[in-house]
């Protein structure tokens, strides 16, 4: 079954570009287009999409409160932020009103299908500039068990590639294994370290790496 997709953007010619390349690739559907918050509100409860890319710099309501007033209607409805801010605040505001990922607008067609794909199926894309702000704005709290967090060499190795920006089909690529097998991998990932998106795996994994690099070697 195809991906229903609703665009929520007030410049035309993107909202237009953006539909017919959804409507083009196969696997999915644009079922609506919306110039406003305003009219997102009151179309989109009847039309229930899947997944909705959601401008942030709106006229009228801006997109973080559109999402903050839809989410709780509609918690089936993933929403993508897809804008030119990478203002960590605006990030974390849209994060905080129910947003489940953040893409940049000059986000290439295969990438933004790849994330559309991706927050469908359970995942938080971020472009990878936009990972990197998150990670830098936060130092997340250390498991209190180290058990859990010992990784395959194949998850670890899953994990440093997620770190350096990698999407999962060039993942997949480099490891030479499947989509899905990337998928297991990353899900396995997200239960060991406790974390429920790729930003929060890779902040653990970065902030892990720092503190073995800074004890002290015994003896």
């Amino acid at each position: 079954m195809s991906i229903a997709v609703s665009i929520v953007e007030d410049d035309a010619g993107v909202r237009s570009t953006l539909g017919k390349l959804i409507d083009a690739s196969p696997g999915f559907r644009c079922v609506s287009r919306h110039g406003s918050a305003e009219a997102a509100l009151d179309e989109l409860p009847k039309i229930k999409p899947d997944v909705t890319l959601m401008d942030i710099n709106l006229p009228g309501l801006s997109g973080v409160e559109c999402v903050r007033r839809l989410k709780p209607q509609l918690p089936g409805i993933q929403f993508i932020m897809l804008t030119v801010y990478q203002n960590t605040e605006h990030i974390f505001n849209a994060l905080t009103a129910g947003a489940t990922g953040y893409l940049l607008k000059q986000t290439p067609p295969a990438e933004l299908l790849e994330a559309i794909r991706d927050v469908h199926a359970g995942g938080s894309p971020m472009s990878s500039h936009i990972a990197r702000k998150i990670v830098q704005s936060f130092q997340p709290p250390v498991s209190s068990d180290p058990a859990d967090q010992v990784l395959s060499p194949r998850e670890a190795q899953v994990l440093d590639l997620l770190a350096k920006g990698y999407l999962y089909k060039e993942i997949a690529e480099r490891m030479q294994v499947s989509y899905a097998t990337v998928h297991t991998h990353i899900r396995h990932i997200y239960e060991k370290l406790h974390v429920r998106s790729r930003t929060e795996a890779v902040a653990k994994h970065l902030n892990q790496n720092r503190s073995r690099r800074e004890a002290p070697v015994a003896g």
